[in-house]
Order: C-alpha cells, then structure tokens, then sequence
C-alpha cells in the first residue's frame, strides 16, 4: 500500500506534485485524450480540478504551498490515476467543453465532442455562422446519443428559443444528463427520451439535430487502452467500420427535420467510407482544431426534405 505520509511531507508546493504526477503517468505510460493529451497537461488537470482552481491556470499556483488535507488529496488521486488508469475527469468527477464544467462519471463517456467545439465557434462571432442557423430562429433541436447531456445543455444556452429534446439507449446516462440539466438551469428548456436514437420522437421534428452517436470500428476498439475501457463499451461501438449509427441517423433524420433545417454530426474518421457509400449526399466538412473532417453539416433539402 502507498505510504502517503512520505510523499505529503516531502512535497509541498503544487509545482512538487505535478513534477511528481508527470514523473509517474510517465512510468506508468499512461494513455490520454479525455481532454488532455500529454503527462504534463493532464496531470495539471488533475491537480487544479481537484483544488478548485482554474483548469487552463496553472503558473500562478505552482509556488504555493498546499494544506496537509490538499496534500493528501493530491497524493491519492495522482496514485489512484496511475493504479487504475481511469480517466482524470473520472476522479475529479468533471469535464470541460470550451470551459463549461459538467458533471462526469464512470456511467457515461468523457464528454469531449467536437461538436461544442463547434457551435462556440460558429456563434462566437458577431458575423453568426456560415452555415448553421440563425440561433433566434431556432424553435427545436434535439440531441441524439445525448450521454451526459453536455451538448443538449449547450444547445439549450446557444437557442434561447428552442425546446430541446435529448435521447439516450442508457438509463445511467439519462441520469447523469439530468444532473447536468439542473446543475445548468435549463430544465425548462430540454426534455429526456430514453430510448434507440429517433424510436421515442415518432412525429416530431426539428430545426436542427446534433449528434455525437457511437463511432468506433471494431479494430480500434479493440486495441483500447484501459483509459477508454473504463468509459461505457456502448457508448463508443459503432459496428464493424464504425458507422452503423449514422447509417440509421441518416436515413431516419429527414423524417425529423423541418424544412430549413440541418443535421450536425460526428463519425470520427469514417469520411471515406460515407461519401463513397452516399455520393449522392452533399456533405459540408468542418474542420476543428484537432480533425479536419470528423465532423459534418447537411441540410434538410440536402436529405430530401420539402
């Protein structure tokens, strides 16, 4: 068992334990990509999440000297993140989308869609977006394979106007969806489904539906390092090439799209395979800091829609 009373004596100050957390995320060759992608920037995560402190702040709280409870705290997630190499966001019990916390657990996946990064993109200028529509014109939007409903709540703050369904096939997801929904004050606005993508909104439609579906391909998940196994295997199978989801999505989607509307997707790195099998479709790619094309937008007239 780890001896915490010789570590907490001998470090001090929070830059001893991130030295200290890198040295063994290092070690142990962690894996990353839960929001961070190096020892040193999930290891700083690690720290300031369980603090309190600023996730993207960090310079002007290496000097400090921590309490002996902070200390200990700091000692047995860092051991707790190299011994059962669960997420960071798993042991503070929190994520990030472009700075909005929300609340994560071993129920649901690690949010980190491209998605948000996205609409805070498009709406983040006073120019709107190129492509998406008018936030104040949006009067329905829903979120497929909501998951912790991150990006339900998202499009809940970005439609002001919008009555936003959010769907899931988990129970336990739906759970730790409505915790984000409260904790954001926007249980008036968006309503849970439970149920498979589209079956428990026969009749309904939408100006717009976001989705991040389950994506992965056979081959890379089973090569998964512990990181990703410990997050939901369904929330991340997406059939033999990865898109059997958006295959449904895609078909199901013009039933639900009222004329104007759109559909924003993820599928990861399937792009080839979409557009050989849908040459028909006009796909718009959004290129997002870390993918060129893992995300795309069509149109409601694009899928048929009158």
């Amino acid at each position: 068992m780890q001896n915490f009373d010789d570590i907490t004596r001998e470090l001090v100050t929070l830059r001893d334990y991130w030295r200290y957390a890198i040295s063994r995320f290092n070690a142990a060759d962690l894996s990353y990509g839960h929001g961070t992608t190096t020892a040193g920037d999930d290891a700083a995560f690690l720290l300031l999440d369980s603090l309190d402190l600023p996730i993207d702040v960090l310079d002007p709280f290496l000097d400090a000297r921590l309490l002996p409870d902070e200390r200990r705290l700091l000692a047995e997630r860092i051991e707790e993140r190299v011994t059962s190499r669960k997420p960071s966001a798993y042991l503070t019990g929190r994520s990030y989308i472009q700075g909005v916390r929300f609340h994560v657990d071993e129920r649901v996946i690690v949010p980190r869609s491209h998605i948000g990064e996205i609409l805070f993109t498009e709406y983040g200028s006073e120019e709107g977006s190129s492509f998406l529509p008018d936030p104040a014109l949006v009067e329905s939007a829903v979120d497929i394979c909501t998951g912790s409903g991150c990006l339900a709540v998202l499009a809940a703050k970005f439609f002001p106007f919008a009555s936003v369904d959010a769907v899931d096939l988990s129970e336990d997801a739906l759970e730790v969806a409505k915790i984000n929904i409260d904790e954001h004050d926007v249980e008036d606005q968006v309503t849970l489904h439970h149920g498979d993508l589209f079956e428990p909104l026969a009749g309904r439609t939408y100006d717009l539906i976001i989705t991040n579906p389950p994506y992965v391909d056979a081959e890379t998940f089973a090569a998964y390092p512990p990181e990703y196994q410990a997050e939901p295997e369904m929330a991340h199978t997406g059939g033999e090439d990865g898109l059997d989801l958006v295959r449904v999505i895609l078909a199901e989607a013009p039933k639900h799209l009222n004329p104007g509307g759109g559909l924003l997707c993820e599928i990861g790195s399937g792009r080839d395979i979409l557009e050989a099998e849908f040459p028909h479709l006009e796909f718009l790619w959004i290129e997002t800091e870390n993918a060129p094309d893992s995300v795309f937008w069509i149109t409601a007239e694009a899928l048929g829609v009158e």
